[in-house]
Order: C-alpha cells, then sequence, then structure tokens
C-alpha cells in the first residue's frame, strides 16, 4: 500500500484576512455601507438631483415627497432657502469622507514618524515627544479643535488641520508603544547584524510590522473626524455656508427643530450612519488582523 500526501497551499494574506473579516457580520454591514458611500462621494454629480446649491424661491421647507409638485420632485424635501436636501446630502457625503481622508492622512503621517523616532530614539526626544502628546490628550478633544480653528481661523482647511492635530497623539502613542515591542525582537536584531542602517530599520523592517493596528486606528479615525468636523461646522468654525457638510446643515436648521423635522433629521441620520459604519469596519478589521482575538 502506498499513501499519498497532498501539499496544501497556505491562502494569501488577503484571503485569510477576508476569511477572518466576514465572520463578524456587522463588520461586513459596515464595509457595505462604506462602500455605497464612497461610490455615492465619487459619482455626486451624476447621482444628486439638483445643484446643492441651487435655490428654489416657491419651495421653502417642503416635506419630502414622492410626487411632482410644480415641476419639481423633492424626495427629502427643502432647507428654509429651498435648496433640495437631498442634493446636499450627497455632496455633502463626498464633503465628508474628504475631511476624513486628509485628516487621518496627516495625522497619521506626522504621528507615525513621530512615533518612529520617538520609539527608536529614547531619551530627550522621547520624553519630550510623549509629554507633549499626554498634554494634547488631557484636553477635550472638541474644545483642542476649536481652540486651533479660533486661532487659523474658520475654514475647512482649517477644520481639517484642525482635526488632524487633535488625534495626532493616538497614532504618536500606538506607534510609539508597536515600535518598542518590534525592537526586542530576533528579526531587527537580525537586519542590524546584517547592517541595516537606522532608516532602514524603520521603514523597511519595523513599520510594516506595526501596520494592522495602524491600519485600524486609521479606519477608527475616519468616524471621529466626521464627528469632529460635524461639530466644528455646528459651531460655525468649520464648512462655512453654502458648502453642503452635514455639521453645517444642522447649523442652520436648529430653529426649525419643531416645523420641519426633516431638516434637522436627516442630515443627523447621516452623521450617525456613517460613523456606525466606520466603528462596525474597524471593529472588523482589529478582530481580524489581532492574532489574539481570531477565534
Amino acid at each position: 500500500m502506498s499513501a499519498t500526501f497532498e501539499l496544501q497551499t497556505p491562502p494569501s494574506p488577503a484571503v485569510e484576512l477576508w476569511r477572518d473579516f466576514r465572520r463578524n457580520r456587522g463588520a461586513v454591514i459596515g464595509l457595505a455601507i462604506v462602500a455605497l458611500l464612497v461610490f455615492i462621494a465619487v459619482f455626486a454629480d451624476v447621482i444628486a438631483p439638483y445643484s446643492p446649491s441651487e435655490q428654489y424661491r416657491d419651495a421653502f421647507l417642503r416635506a419630502p415627497s414622492w410626487q411632482p409638485q410644480d415641476g419639481h420632485r423633492f424626495l427629502l424635501g427643502t432647507d428654509p432657502v429651498g435648496r433640495d436636501i437631498l442634493s446636499r446630502l450627497i455632496h455633502g457625503t463626498r464633503l465628508d469622507l474628504l475631511i476624513g481622508l486628509v485628516s487621518v492622512g496627516l495625522s497619521m503621517s506626522v504621528g507615525v514618524l513621530l512615533g518612529l523616532l520617538s520609539g527608536f530614539y529614547r531619551g530627550m526626544l522621547e520624553v519630550f515627544v510623549m509629554r507633549l502628546m499626554d498634554i494634547m490628550l488631557a484636553l477635550p478633544s472638541l474644545l483642542l479643535a476649536v481652540a486651533i480653528v479660533a486661532i487659523l481661523g474658520p475654514g475647512l482647511m482649517n477644520a481639517m488641520y484642525a482635526i488632524a492635530i487633535v488625534m495626532l497623539p493616538h497614532f504618536v502613542r500606538l506607534t510609539r508603544a508597536s515600535v518598542i515591542s518590534e525592537l526586542s525582537k530576533d528579526y531587527v536584531q537580525a537586519s542590524r547584524i546584517a547592517g541595516a542602517g537606522p532608516l532602514r530599520l524603520m521603514f523597511n523592517t519595523v513599520l510594516p510590522n506595526c501596520a494592522a493596528p495602524l491600519i485600524v486606528q486609521g479606519t477608527l479615525g475616519f468616524s471621529s473626524s466626521i464627528l469632529d468636523a460635524a461639530a466644528l461646522g455646528f459651531l460655525g468654525l468649520g464648512a462655512q455656508p453654502p458648502t453642503p457638510e452635514w455639521g453645517s446643515m444642522l447649523s442652520s436648521a436648529t430653529e426649525y427643530i419643531q416645523s420641519a423635522w426633516w431638516v434637522v433629521t436627516l442630515p443627523g441620520l447621516a452623521i450617525l450612519v456613517s460613523v456606525l459604519a466606520f466603528n462596525l469596519m474597524g471593529d472588523g478589521l482589529r478582530d481580524a488582523l489581532d492574532p489574539k482575538l481570531k477565534r
């Protein structure tokens, strides 16, 4: 009798990640909603039925309706100055995702660099950077963002900078902790013995092995940036009218809460759904990328 042995090829990292990710049904739902939001943001000009800034003088605070009225059909109604809410929500999706992308990108790039330096060069540099991050974490995030925007001036770009600075300590501390953990492992010592320089050790050897927690933190940072952008817009410090941003839409409709529920409820639901989707997706990525959490 002859025994035959078949060698099974292990799945690729991407296939294994998707297999572990899809076990969490909430994460899959969050991923689907995020994909839908990205699709809406990319094709906002095609999907939106009207221009987000066009005003219809004969359609102030018109309630949501599926039936055409006066030659126009406002599926989600109009705001106090006669603009189509559906079109503004669609274009607001593009703007809020752009805010999240820019804020998280800036914060992650600077935070990873400072975390790498703090983890590799222990001493005065580490003490200075970490104590600065501790001071920033001691302040409420919204209060710190308001203070930064008050210094820089109201505006969309300044709001992005403020949100990026607020999220900076999380990336710095996470990167530093991951770097310190990786530096004690054998493969780093082997790279040093092989003659790898500091830059090669930082970016080619250690940083790729710290990517998993940073990806999760970046995903969760999207939801935080959307909330902070909405808060700054609500306070009048973020995107300025008539820019279709969800927070500014809420700010301009607070006096109509009782008389026109759709003006306040719909932007609030958009913020709620988007933040929830990113949080669910981030939780799923954390479970899939962390070996300790795999079942």
